[in-house]
């Protein structure tokens, strides 16, 4: 991906395995995001290809490969900040009768249980979640790692195949950030979920993440699980420079 003369992402090739938790961590510009942008549909690639299941999803709009089971979060969320939570699920699945106009006119009972069957499955990510208590609270109101919470939530209300999440421990306390850790991981071993994540909390990043791929300057670095990654010369000097690295005491 090249914005002008800068080539924000440069000759990334990566697999992320089906079932897995993958890490993607790198310094500040390294073009995680970039990447994130590129898979999801926000930017149209330079060049290169990007493909799901094998299937070619290149420069498909987020809309299209929402349908293909391909979702994503923001570093800040996107709630719908005047509607409840509970509200902020049910809007997610896509095609629901209630949406026409028509719909609502000439099948009221379809629409009827149509609704009551997403609310069902609200209700049944709440409970996941344990967000009980902030179920009917305007989503506007809630704190960041809550809303975290909720943007996580809104992609089990869909068929997803994938999720990418863009620093979702960022600007959460250590508490809901256990809680947000013990949710990934129940989605990933007891529903299958694949994960995709930029983070750059390390302890984190080791107890959900293996493989974890490294990122510097456009490039993928390194690749292997977070003790190796971590115990990595090329990844220490990226991070910390190899004037730094080279000092006593020094860490990545």
């Amino acid at each position: 991906m090249q914005f002008g003369g800068i080539r924000a992402v440069d000759d990334v090739s990566l697999t992320i395995e089906a079932g897995r938790i993958t890490g993607l961590i790198g310094p500040n510009g390294a073009g995680k995001t970039t990447l994130f942008n590129v898979i999801a549909g926000h930017y149209q690639p330079t060049a290169g290809r990007v493909l799901l299941d094998g299937a070619d999803i290149t420069g498909l709009a987020p809309h299209q490969l929402f349908a293909k089971g391909l979702l994503r979060t923001f570093q800040i969320a996107h709630e719908f900040a005047t509607l409840t939570v509970r509200e902020n699920l049910m809007m997610v699945p896509p095609r629901q009768s209630g949406e026409t106009l028509l719909g609502t006119w000439l099948r009221p009972g379809q629409v009827r249980a149509e609704e009551a069957a997403v609310r069902a499955k609200a209700d049944d990510v709440i409970r996941f979640l344990q967000i009980e208590a902030v179920a009917d609270e305007l989503a506007g109101n809630l704190s960041g790692g809550q809303k975290k919470l909720l943007e996580l939530g809104r992609t089990m209300m869909t068929e997803a195949k994938i999720v990418f999440l863009d620093e979702v421990g960022a600007g959460v306390n250590r508490t809901l950030l256990n809680t947000l850790g013990d949710a990934i991981l129940r989605l990933n071993r007891e529903r299958g979920y694949t994960f995709c994540m930029i983070e750059h909390d390390m302890d984190f990043i080791g107890r959900l993440c293996d493989p974890v791929i490294v990122m510097a300057e456009g490039r993928v670095l390194a690749q292997g699980s977070a003790a190796e990654v971590i115990a990595n010369e090329q990844v220490i000097e990226a991070y910390l420079g190899r004037g730094l690295k080279n000092k006593p005491g020094a860490a990545p």
